[in-house]
């Protein structure tokens, strides 16, 4: 079974949490932008773009580069494999649940129209 570190998981999750915070990863996924080009696209502070990208960047989502006083975000996707990857694993066990429910009615099914034909 594939272990996962649940603390990196956690703060992925409530980094994914917030709907600013998807929208640059949608955005850093076509491009890599700065964080005033960011805070100018959501219309939001600086400050408040700052502490989006901090929160994104210890989830290891996004890695961030100064060049002078430009600081550029890029999506990192090591950090959105291992999410995709649990979130799969997750899907794989509910597909098997769902299947083994999908035999059960089926049998059931079964079942009642062979009583039914037999009552009659």
């Amino acid at each position: 079974m594939v272990q996962y570190d649940t603390h990196h998981l956690d703060a992925s999750f409530a980094a994914l949490s917030d709907a600013t915070r998807r929208g640059v990863l949608e955005k850093l996924g076509s491009d890599d932008a700065s964080i005033s080009e960011l805070a100018e696209k959501f219309h939001i502070t600086l400050t408040g773009m700052k502490k989006h990208v901090g929160v994104l960047e210890k989830a290891g989502l996004v890695t961030t580069e100064k060049v002078g006083r430009v600081r550029t975000c890029r999506l990192e996707l090591r950090g959105l494999d291992e999410v995709t990857s649990w979130i799969e694993r997750r899907r794989e066990v509910w597909n098997a649940r769902f299947d083994a429910l999908e035999d059960v009615v089926e049998a059931l099914k079964r079942k009642e129209t062979l009583n039914g034909k037999q009552g009659k």
